[in-house]
């Protein structure tokens, strides 16, 4: 058998290849050819402009309050009006008081992380990010959050709203800009942490097609979620003061896999970085895409199948747990659990962090603190978040 042998592995691997190849040629070639329409730019160069439209923030989120607005998005830009918009912040991660150690600080640390946020994340969700930084520095590591040596007001990006839409060229100048920033740190061998799945993936998939050269693969090898350094950690023995500052949970955990997850085969390191938290007993829901996929459950043309899709197992499972937390470390998921659902779902590194006890992590938005408490039964008054 080709797995006998050792070749299924290689076999694999090259069909990853390929398929990143065939992506990205496609996108290509038909935008260049079709154009680019004005969503396609908003989508795309939102890593570039996101800290401006913070703020004004306020402004920005009428869209999702007032009917006339959301209709004129349709019109507009053909961004369906029956979704909701993701939630801009007035203070985003990247202008929040500075947090972590420094390039030179982290280079000589004995447990050493780098820490890359994406554009989602510090945009829309900040507080996961801070979540993540609490969690790591409670487990004992030196945090240096990826940032660029030159500031420009724009923060590091992998380029995955780009590819998204065939923008090669400007993914490639976004990707080479994110390697010569990381690249010392890989050189070191020390672990690159991303939150988001679609963006930290990147650095294991696109990065290795694009011409990038070495560096590309130096950067790969070091590049991981999350919750797979967390669980490399575990095994390694390394996170008993972690585990030790854990409070138990007394609901059940149910936890939804993004797609990038499910293809790389990374579900189970977040399953047992769960299982870390004294109670937990989480569990898979078996479902397929949650329907978003990046910006195509955005669209108003793909709005109902995008629905349909995530109907199939996802929000039946959602809603037949009401007690639950709902554990979705991909936005796009979360966001589509929330608009079919009207349930909360939370990233596992802000589980961790509302666990730990004593904790100095709050929320302060308010927009996660209810994801971590058992939504309630339509008979039952709000419970308060497990402790």
């Amino acid at each position: 058998a080709l797995d006998d042998l050792g070749l299924l592995p290689a076999m694999e691997w090259q069909s990853r290849e390929w398929l990143a190849k065939m992506k990205l040629e496609f996108m290509y070639h038909d935008k260049a050819a079709n154009g680019w329409t004005l969503r396609d730019r908003l989508v795309a160069h939102l890593p570039d402009y996101a800290h401006l439209a913070s703020r004004v923030a306020g402004l920005l989120n009428l869209r999702n309050q007032f009917a006339p607005m959301a209709w004129l998005g349709e019109k507009l830009l053909g961004l369906s009006a029956k979704r909701s918009l993701p939630h801009w912040h007035n203070r985003p991660f990247f202008t929040q008081a500075a947090q972590g150690a420094s390039r030179a600080q982290v280079l000589a640390a004995e447990r050493p992380v780098v820490l890359f946020v994406d554009t989602f994340s510090a945009t829309f969700e900040p507080d996961i990010a801070n979540a993540a930084v609490q969690v790591l520095q409670t487990a004992g590591y030196t945090v240096h959050v990826a940032t660029k040596q030159k500031p420009d007001g724009k923060h590091l990006c992998c380029g995955r709203t780009f590819l998204a839409v065939g923008m090669t060229d400007a993914a490639k100048h976004k990707a080479r800009e994110m390697l010569a920033e990381l690249l010392p740190f890989a050189q070191a061998s020390i672990p690159i942490v991303g939150l988001e799945p679609s963006c930290l993936l990147t650095l294991r998939d696109e990065f290795l097609v694009m011409g990038l050269g070495e560096a590309a693969h130096t950067v790969s090898k070091q590049a991981m979620l999350f919750e797979e350094f967390l669980a490399r950690e575990a095994k390694a023995g390394r996170l008993g003061e972690l585990s030790s500052r854990l409070r138990p949970v007394n609901a059940p955990i149910l936890l939804h896999g993004h797609c990038h997850q499910k293809a790389f085969g990374v579900i189970e390191p977040v399953l047992e970085v769960l299982r870390l938290i004294p109670g937990a007993k989480p569990q898979l829901i078996e479902s397929s895409c949650c329907g978003m996929a990046g910006s195509f459950g955005y669209e108003a043309q793909h709005y109902d199948i995008s629905l349909k899709m995530a109907e199939l197992s996802l929000l039946p499972a959602v809603r037949e747990a009401p007690g639950a937390i709902i554990v979705a470390d991909g936005t796009s998921c979360r966001h589509q659990i929330k608009d079919g659902a009207q349930a909360h779902a939370v990233h596992v590194a802000a589980l961790l962090a509302a666990q730990l006890a004593p904790t100095k992590f709050s929320y302060p938005y308010g927009g996660n603190r209810r994801c971590l408490s058992p939504r309630p039964q339509p008979s039952q008054s709000p419970q308060r978040a497990p402790t």
